[in-house]
């Protein structure tokens, strides 16, 4: 299945139990040192902590995440809009796209025009629950129509390009 052809508004949603992994599944992350970094060409780099990621406002939105010929998993995830920390971080007027950094440098470029027309966010909750550790604890790229390679876990980084 492709992401951008599944319309997913009648799945159910998969129970947390039930949802699948690939890739790093044991990266251990201290939430009291942990910081959320946002560098690159911004007037205002950020570096935030997970108490202090939590204090933005969260949304919540049903998105598909698909590993082609492996798994699909349906969930509720909830977690901080790109462009609030992107807003606060004052993006400069070249900018035209971020990478999300997360375990072993795994990283995804995403244009920045694109974060007005998908679902594309950093999520800390799946379903009501914490993000559990082999989900990406403390934060994983959501990516609405993109595979699930490209939902980068263990994110501590947005560099602005």
């Amino acid at each position: 299945m492709n992401p951008a052809e599944v319309d997913n508004r009648n799945l159910e949603i998969d129970p947390l139990k039930k949802f699948e992994t690939m890739g790093p599944t044991d990266v251990a992350t201290d939430v009291n040192t942990y910081r959320l970094k946002v560098t690159g060409k911004v007037e205002r780099p950020l570096s935030l902590s997970y108490d202090e990621i939590l204090k933005y406002p969260q949304l919540t939105e049903t998105v598909l995440l698909i590993c082609p010929g492996f798994f699909s998993n349906n969930g509720r995830w909830t977690g901080i809009n790109l462009k609030s920390l992107l807003q606060e971080a004052q993006t400069k007027k070249e900018a035209q796209y971020i990478d999300i950094v997360g375990a072993h440098e795994k990283r995804i470029r995403i244009p920045l025009n694109a974060l007005d027309q998908k679902r594309i966010f950093l999520a800390y909750r799946v379903n009501g629950e914490a993000l559990p550790q082999k989900h990406g604890f403390p934060l994983r790229l959501v990516y609405e129509d993109a595979y699930g390679f490209d939902w980068v876990k263990y994110v501590d980084e947005i560099v602005v390009l």
